[in-house]
């Protein structure tokens, strides 16, 4: 089997230069695992690498849909593995970079989708059950149908409970049965999975630097100019970290200090999940950026893509 690359890692932990660094080493190309760079016009707040950043190594799946068309975990798989074949038809090294876990787990374990259609209907009616009656009412409704999903998925991660609900619901299979069903299919390439990690603290600074450079950048104007192209704020999209605080203050409901202070916190949240997503995941192997930092300094994003060499799984196309 041939080769594939996995770098995936909570935000702000580096995955975006140690991708492009080592794309140019060995003639790779990166597919974006990020739920939010898929979306157009959305560059600050999700912080897509501009392409000075990209240095020419072409991406896959980053402005990819408008921020008001649904897309699902399928449809990822579905454009991903689309793109892996392609780049190794081109003889280059397909390197799968992104902090999703959805995204990520549904290509590396080949996931089996079913044949579920997406009932708007449904899903708004069931919005409207949690915005009632409150998260945990609808976290209650999945304990029944499937515990073991209940204690997979936070209560507040209401889009992926509704998911489960609305499949349940269409095939009279827990969304549990429907994985487990899916892993008996076996991964059609070779996927080498390195997971970034550091400590905890220096993770949280790294992302309160990154909510002001943001800031800084312009996020604020960014919020305003997707307003005004008609993205409301009862958008998919724009109910992204960093999009619906700004919405938030610019419609007088928060300051902007109060604004900046629930984006920093909310993102650490996301990070922990993140990690604890990642920690559940097979065959992965962590390196640690800490040390590399400081055994090697400026030299550590070489010393990792060694240590990734290294470790990798030998095959021709690489």
């Amino acid at each position: 089997m041939e080769n594939v690359i996995v770098i995936l890692g909570p935000t702000a932990s580096g995955k975006t230069k140690l991708s492009i660094e080592l794309a140019k080493e060995i003639n790779g190309e990166i597919i974006s695992a990020d739920s939010m760079q898929v979306y157009k016009y959305m560059d600050i707040g999700t912080a897509k690498p501009t392409k000075d950043e990209m240095q020419g190594i072409r991406h896959y799946l980053i402005d990819e849909i408008y921020p008001d068309e649904l897309f699902s975990v399928a449809k990822y798989q579905k454009l991903a593995l689309k793109y892996i074949s392609e780049i190794l038809q081109k003889g280059k090294v397909p390197i799968m970079v992104g902090g999703t876990g959805l995204y990520i787990k549904s290509v590396v374990e080949n996931i089996s989708f079913t044949e579920t259609s997406i009932d708007i209907e449904f899903r708004k009616e069931m919005g409207r059950i949690a915005e009632e009656k409150g998260n945990s009412y609808l976290h209650k409704m999945l304990e029944e149908i499937d515990p073991e999903a209940a204690s997979r998925i936070h209560e507040n991660d209401v889009k992926r409970i509704i998911r489960a609900i609305e499949v349940f619901r269409q095939t009279n299979k827990t969304i549990t049965e429907v994985n487990n069903e899916s892993k008996k299919i076996k991964p059609i390439y070779n996927f080498n999975v390195f997971g970034l990690t550091m400590d905890r603290q220096n993770l949280y600074q790294r992302i309160d630097k990154r909510v002001d450079m943001m800031i800084e950048a312009g996020l604020e104007d960014e919020v305003k100019k997707l307003l005004d192209m008609g993205y409301g704020s009862n958008t998919t999209a724009m109910q992204a970290l960093g999009y619906k605080e700004i919405i938030l203050y610019l419609n007088g409901e928060i300051s902007f200090d109060e604004a900046i202070y629930i984006i920093k916190r909310d993102t650490r949240r996301y990070a922990k999940r993140q990690l604890t997503w990642f920690r559940h995941m097979e065959n992965v192997t962590w390196l640690d950026v800490d040390y590399y930092n400081k055994q090697y300094g400026e030299n550590s994003i070489k010393k990792i893509i060694d240590t990734i060499l290294q470790r990798m799984v030998f095959s021709s196309n690489i």
